[in-house]
């Protein structure tokens, strides 16, 4: 494990991505407060993005319209437009790519590269050649906040001191004065719960975070994240192990008018199926489906296995099976506010094993064989225009291809 000399990570993040975005293409929305919503035409909703001119009135992201109302009565709303985020997303990093290379991508709208040691000598020209590039060809409007240190975790939170449309330069031989100007919880995986049991550890700010025992860091988080962090935190070179895919799954806020218990299973059905597409493009199987209902003051959840699948007809059969289950939990008259399905249990389509005790394989490749008649129609057109079921998406539509920090949406979501 090495202990960088000098600085050797950028990390870039976009001010207000989806906000400034809409003000990019909107020129009516320039230097207004602007909040995303996931739908028009309704309060009961939350504001999902905001901008900057937002925030600054005290607007934050995931507040109920109501509230933000209130906060900034002139705040103006526009409905979510993921696939126009997925194209400014994939034409950023084009621009971004013509300057420095690019070393993972972390969220839509978070990235991170490593430095040759040219670039390590004037990281501020870095920066200014980033943000000239970005403005003069594609927008003004789209700003980045972008921090530089001796690892990935440093400049990340370099690079959140450093916001908005800020630069903030880390040096190795300056550490860790910086860090102890910082509260706890912009330590990255630091949140309420975690600052709460540093609390009751007579771990007070971050510098006395940063005088603990790497194995006590471990002790604290229970596993070792905590110990990777204090080698973060002082500066090592530390690599993040490679995450595994485990599950493929959408969910959605619905719409005032879909929010009963028909109109919710026919978006669950939409969400799987789209959930299905996805397991199949990356070329793997599923043996578990997973469902839950967000109702008034509760969710409800339910998991059912599936032998080893990936056609629309399976993964349906079994949502059929857990909305019975959900049926005979609420009355009819239930209001659902969100649904989401997963499907997890995954293994690859070359390591597939079939269930000996389930003779099925016949039926199973000949649904295998429609889907990917529909599938591969689906892919000429660049639209659905085959499905099992009517395909019939709620107001609001972005069924399967919603807005996301986590995960980039594909061209494909958007059918």
């Amino acid at each position: 494990m090495r202990l960088p000399t000098e600085i050797e990570r950028l990390y870039l993040d976009f001010d207000g991505f989806f906000a400034s975005v809409e003000q990019q293409v909107h020129p009516r929305l320039r230097g207004k407060p602007v909040g995303v919503v996931p739908f028009d035409g309704t309060d009961r909703t939350c504001v999902i993005a905001c901008s900057r001119e937002a925030k600054a009135r005290g607007v934050k992201n995931i507040m109920r319209v109501a509230d933000a109302r209130d906060i900034c009565p002139e705040i103006i709303l526009v409905p979510q437009s993921p696939d126009l985020y997925r194209r400014a997303h994939n034409t950023l990093l084009a621009e971004i790519e013509s300057v420095v290379p690019i070393d993972t991508v972390k969220s839509i709208d978070e990235l991170t590269c490593r430095l040759d040691e040219g670039q390590r000598h004037d990281p501020h020209g870095l920066a200014l050649d980033l943000k000239r590039t970005i403005a003069a060809n594609v927008g003004t409007f789209i700003t980045c906040s972008i921090g530089f240190a001796a690892n990935r975790q440093l400049a990340k939170m370099a690079c959140k001191a450093g916001k908005p449309d800020g630069v903030m330069v880390w040096q190795p031989h300056d550490m860790p004065a910086p860090l102890f100007r910082l509260p706890l919880t912009d330590i990255p995986g630091v949140g309420s719960r975690m600052q709460a049991r540093l609390c009751r550890a007579d771990i007070q700010s971050v510098a006395d975070l940063y005088r603990t025992a790497p194995k006590q860091m471990r002790k604290l988080w229970n596993n070792v994240t905590g110990e990777r962090l204090w080698y973060a935190l002082h500066g090592f070179d530390i690599q993040a192990p490679q995450s595994e895919r485990g599950m493929f799954g959408h969910g959605r806020v619905l719409p005032p008018e879909s929010r009963t218990l028909p109109a919710a299973r026919e978006i669950a059905r939409l969400l799987l199926i789209k959930a299905a597409r996805r397991l199949r493009r990356d070329r793997f199987y599923c043996s578990g489906l997973w469902l839950w209902l967000a109702v008034r003051d509760a969710t409800w959840s339910a998991k059912l296995s599936l032998p080893i699948v990936n056609d629309d007809q399976a993964v349906l059969s079994g949502l059929d099976t857990l909305w019975q289950r959900a049926r005979l939990a609420y009355p009819r008259g239930t209001t659902v506010f969100r649904v989401g399905v997963t499907l997890y249990g995954l293994s690859r389509g070359d390591q597939r094993q079939l269930d000996f005790l389930l003779n099925d394989d016949a039926s199973r490749q000949r649904w295998e064989r429609i889907n990917g008649a529909i599938d591969g129609l689906n892919s000429r057109y660049g639209k659905t225009v085959a499905s099992l079921g009517l395909w019939n998406p709620p107001k609001g539509g972005h069924v399967g291809g919603k807005i996301s920090y986590t995960r980039i949406p594909s061209a494909e979501d958007f059918w």
